[in-house]
């Protein structure tokens, strides 16, 4: 289903500037049963009683729309204890998600113009920098403060050399509100340079390089006036950053990986309650939650293109073929009112989304229809989808 699912995306990123957003998330195995008798990702005793699944979803860089899934490994933890983390090898860690799913990020979309991975603190590894692909640049907010070479030969750790920086450049972003969070108008100082990486000891392989040349830009709110947390990001990028506008387009990238976030929150309770699923069997799981997280890349589609501003085709989301089906359901579902007239062009996915939140019960009149709405809009239709093909296979 996945790489179905990747392949359906390689379709839509010839010739864009892409971002891969990637991240991972526990998700609970066993539903009410689980919650009741106190178990949450890893249950009492140390055994696991939560499956993981690691995503990455491919956006277009220019227009920040969703293009769809690139890659979705789900895997249960064994039980029991393992090597030492230092003792293991790369490829024989969870770890290796990171790297696996930036590997697949450069064989799929690979028509691309250019592809960056972007992923969070965990993914700070110094192998997934020295085994990107040729054809990825990665962005990746700093976890270690690791080692590195001055120009002058001398040796430093990177986080002590970067708050030494001056300045670059100051600029204001709004952060939006959150749950716990309201919105606000964040003023961001900004510092940048080029630095070159030490290969960590012990050794992560003997095959590594010694060095490798990244830049590091810090960016740090200076006009906090919330009680939460100030914004302080630590990036490492291996794009070659010259100006300070090159410096804060880097940082606009890191926003991005927000996406990410939503998809998740979109699949564990905006759009599915996948957790609540009373499925004890892991490999039964694993299947259910694979499918789902195709199914949660469509529904984002469709939020995101509810009003018409995303401009993108119906075939972002939808086969050829579903066209028609969708224009039928639109007549149909249309009512006597201006309100209840789908407002959008047809072939755009801004008309599907309207059809969709229509199946799911949306009336056209009060608010505008969430994930769960679209989630059963969605269902609706491919039921009806799949009885035109029965009825088409009986005439």
């Amino acid at each position: 289903m996945a790489s179905h699912a990747a392949s359906r995306t390689a379709e839509r990123v010839a010739g864009r500037e892409i971002i891969v957003v990637q991240d991972t998330s526990e998700l609970i195995l066993g539903g009410r049963r689980a919650k009741a008798n106190g178990y949450g990702p890893v249950g009492k005793g140390g055994g696991t009683r939560g499956l993981l699944l690691h995503a990455a979803l491919a956006l277009d860089a220019g227009t920040d729309a969703l293009l769809g899934l690139v890659d979705a490994q789900v895997w249960n933890r064994d039980k029991g204890k393992v090597t030492p983390r230092r003792s293991r090898a790369t490829t024989d860690k969870e770890s290796q998600r990171w790297l696996s799913a930036t590997a697949q990020a450069s064989a799929a979309l690979s028509t691309a113009q250019s592809i960056t991975v972007i992923s969070d603190r965990e993914s700070d590894i110094y192998e997934h920098f020295a085994r990107r692909p040729a054809n990825v640049e990665l962005l990746v907010r700093a976890n270690w403060n690791r080692k590195i070479k001055l120009k002058s030969g001398a040796f430093a750790k990177q986080f002590a050399f970067v708050d030494g920086l001056p300045e670059a450049a100051r600029f204001s972003v709004t952060i939006p509100a959150a749950p716990g969070r309201k919105e606000r108008i964040a003023e961001l100082a900004l510092r940048f340079s080029p630095i070159m990486l030490c290969r960590p000891h012990p050794s992560p392989g003997p095959d590594l390089p010694d060095m490798i040349r990244l830049t590091m830009v810090d960016v740090r709110e200076v006009s906090s006036t919330h009680d939460g947390e100030p914004i302080h990001w630590r990036l490492l990028t291996t794009h070659v950053i010259r100006s300070p506008k090159q410096a804060r387009r880097i940082v606009d990238l890191y926003r991005k990986r927000w996406t990410i976030e939503e998809f998740f929150r979109t699949l564990k309770s905006a759009g599915f309650d996948i957790e609540e699923a009373d499925i004890g069997e892991p490999e039964v799981m694993i299947k259910f939650v694979a499918a789902a997280a195709v199914a949660t890349v469509t529904i984002m589609q469709l939020v995101r293109a509810r009003d018409g501003t995303t401009e993108e085709e119906l075939t972002e989301a939808f086969e050829p073929d579903d066209q028609p089906v969708l224009e039928a359901l639109s007549s149909q579902l249309e009512g006597a009112t201006v309100k209840q007239k789908n407002p959008h062009p047809k072939g755009t996915l801004a008309f599907a989304a309207w059809v969709i939140a229509r199946l799911g019960g949306w009336t056209a009149y009060y608010g505008k229809p969430g994930p769960k709405v679209m989630r059963l809009g969605l269902e609706a239709f491919r039921r009806i989808k799949y009885g035109t093909t029965l009825r088409l296979k009986n005439v």
